[in-house]
């Protein structure tokens, strides 16, 4: 199979290995490429394509191997990888390169409530390091005076708004942002589904008919149209067969027909997908359980002579004299419910073009918490922020960590 490679993809990623492997007089040459993006556009798959095309070796790192129980183990690690490249790239006669995927899950601070540990800080140091002597990188506890050979780093990650400013400045890190044009999309999606015989004019209409979906919704959709002929496999065998059947069989693997690729139906199937995932982002199940709880609570109070009977109920919290006529009621008890409970309150928001790659950014110099302080603050930024996404932050001070998000406006200025 013959994927698809965007050639802007192709140019920056070759342009930046080739240039580390030159010798160029009086030229810096900044030794990390950093490719962000918003989830899902295919940032690694590419590179992948990209090193197979010009037969480069690589030499992978995850995010999660970034952080440790023992302090120092992350940044020997990476130590360790990038002279295994260098010695690679010696003994084979090749260009080899390092590459860190999704950098900023394991070295990245996404808020005030984001944990920075001693490790997130030996990652960002031993990369600068390295940034800044690429020839000379030694292992803690020992030294080698031989100079290394120079190793292109790679690094992916969907926000790096979040990384050490220092670690990403001109100079160390060569930025690249890829976000697929639609002409990129039907070229990638056309090697996705180039075994299952559509034609071009119907690629062109599916991507058309999903155009702000990910790369990995194409890769998605045509994986789910293999379920029904699995879903009929299981039925015939039975749910108690399957293990035996499946794995370690005498039979072998079972065979499955070439399903029904239709573009008609494609679209239905990806129809299916796309509810799938606003139910996801809009379930409100949360807050449908919290006002059914409510309510059961304020059937079963039993009026006593502290409460008169024809007091109106105030569901557990006191009547409040600052409620806001902008804020609808369900914001101000969500409010409420977060404050009660010991919780801060954050505000953030990001334009249409950030929403895509989650970049929010705090509309507060602090957390609230206070009642009336977030009636206040949240009415201004509504004013302030009318175009944008707005979303209310719940975060837990004492385990620094976020315990509610929830969208409150959208662009259009619904709330």
């Amino acid at each position: 199979m013959t994927y698809y490679i965007a050639p802007r993809f192709l140019d920056k990623l070759g342009v930046h290995i080739t240039k580390n492997f030159l010798d160029l007089p009086g030229v810096r040459v900044p030794l990390i490429l950093g490719i962000h993006g918003r989830k899902g556009e295919g940032k690694t798959f590419q590179c992948e394509l990209v090193f197979e095309r010009m037969g480069i070796e690589v030499t992978l790192i995850s995010g999660g191997e970034l952080e440790s129980p023992d302090a120092g183990d992350p940044a020997r690690l990476i130590r360790l990888r990038y002279r295994e490249t260098a010695e690679l790239i010696k003994v084979r006669g090749k260009m080899c390169v390092l590459m860190i995927n999704d950098l900023d899950a394991g070295a990245g601070r996404f808020d005030e409530g984001t944990q920075y540990t001693v490790n997130t800080q030996l990652v960002n140091a031993t990369l600068m390091n390295i940034a800044d002597n690429p020839t000379d990188v030694q292992l803690p506890g020992s030294y080698d005076s031989t100079p290394l050979h120079r190793v292109p780093i790679i690094v992916t990650g969907n926000d790096f708004s979040t990384l050490y400013a220092p670690l990403i400045r001109d100079g160390r890190m060569d930025k690249f942002y890829w976000e697929p044009d639609r002409d990129d999309k039907i070229g990638i999606v056309g090697g996705i589904f180039a075994p299952d015989g559509l034609s071009g004019r119907e690629i062109t209409q599916l991507v058309d008919t999903f155009p702000h979906q990910s790369i990995d919704f194409f890769s998605a959709l045509r994986s789910r149209i293999y379920d029904e002929q699995i879903r009929n496999f299981i039925h015939q065998i039975g749910f108690e067969r399957v293990s035996l059947r499946v794995v370690n069989s005498v039979e072998g693997p079972p065979e499955f027909k070439k399903p029904d690729f239709s573009l008609s139906h494609l679209i239905e199937a990806g129809n299916i997908m796309v509810g799938e995932q606003k139910r996801v982002e809009n379930p409100q199940l949360v807050d449908e359980y919290n006002r059914l709880n409510r309510g059961r609570t304020s059937q079963a109070v039993i009026p006593t002579p502290a409460t008169p009977i024809n007091q109106p109920s105030t569901n557990g919290f006191q009547p409040t004299q600052n409620a806001s006529p902008h804020l609808s009621l369900e914001t101000q008890e969500q409010i409420r419910q977060i404050l009660a409970q010991g919780y801060k309150i954050n505000i953030e928001h990001v334009d249409e073009r950030r929403f895509r790659t989650g970049s929010w950014q705090s509309c507060l110099d602090t957390h609230i918490d206070a009642h009336s302080d977030a009636i206040s603050a949240l009415e201004s930024c509504l004013a302030e922020y009318s175009g944008e996404y707005l979303r209310l932050v719940g975060i837990d001070p004492k385990a620094k960590r976020r315990v509610i998000e929830t969208i409150i406006q959208r662009p259009n200025g619904k709330s």
